[in-house]
């Protein structure tokens, strides 16, 4: 989106505010699970993550938690301890969030910078299929989400930060950080290569 169009940061928090993310909300719980299904057998026990953009119910570090991962959390509207930013991590989750970000490149780069070698980051956004009406997709009409992402685009991010990555469901991209020792993916492209932005009409 239009920096010029995206919501200012008091508007912003006015509708996550009407997010209704109860960590004990069955429904909610199995919406998460696209995610944490196919996650749960990748980490070996004991690991420790963070739920990063963790909303104003942190539903998601509740059943990681439950499932034997410690977990912290970190949002800039709900959660803003910068301690947590100053580690490293097993995993990184991000659920509905990317659409969020303002400045992706610097958002990646940062979740890179928190995992360890041989990490995962798992990410849930909904993806713009090739077929779609941008202009009809409901996704667009949210006003907080200034950034869209094809799969090809989410492929581009990895081979940018020398991650592997598949997709366990349409809207659910697990990446992982190579380990210390192990063969990197393809290096970074050009910013020549980069994907077009998607970006909605100016007046969405």
């Amino acid at each position: 989106m239009d920096p010029a169009d995206r919501p200012s940061p008091e508007a912003e928090r006015a509708r996550y505010d009407t997010h209704e993310n109860d960590p004990s909300d069955p429904g909610y719980r199995s919406f998460l699970s696209r995610l944490l299904d196919p996650l749960r057998p990748l980490l070996p026990p004991g690991s420790r993550g963070l739920d990063y953009g963790a909303g104003p119910g942190p539903a998601l570090q509740a059943m990681l938690e439950e499932s034997g991962h410690p977990t912290r959390i970190y949002d800039p509207f709900y959660a803003p301890d910068p301690i947590v930013l100053e580690d490293r991590y097993d995993f990184v989750t991000c659920t509905e969030t990317a659409e969020h970000f303002h400045d992706p490149e610097r958002e990646f780069r940062r979740l890179d910078g928190l995992l360890r070698p041989g990490g995962w980051l798992a990410i849930m956004t909904e993806v713009l299929d090739d077929q779609a009406d941008f202009g009809a997709w409901y996704y667009a009409r949210d006003p907080t989400h200034v950034v869209f992402y094809r799969r090809t685009t989410l492929e581009w991010v990895a081979d940018r930060h020398g991650w592997m990555v598949h997709f366990p469901h349409r809207n659910v991209g697990l990446f992982r950080k190579p380990a210390e020792g192990e063969r990197q993916c393809q290096g970074p492209p050009s910013s020549s290569e980069a994907p077009e932005t998607i970006r909605p009409d100016a007046g969405g």
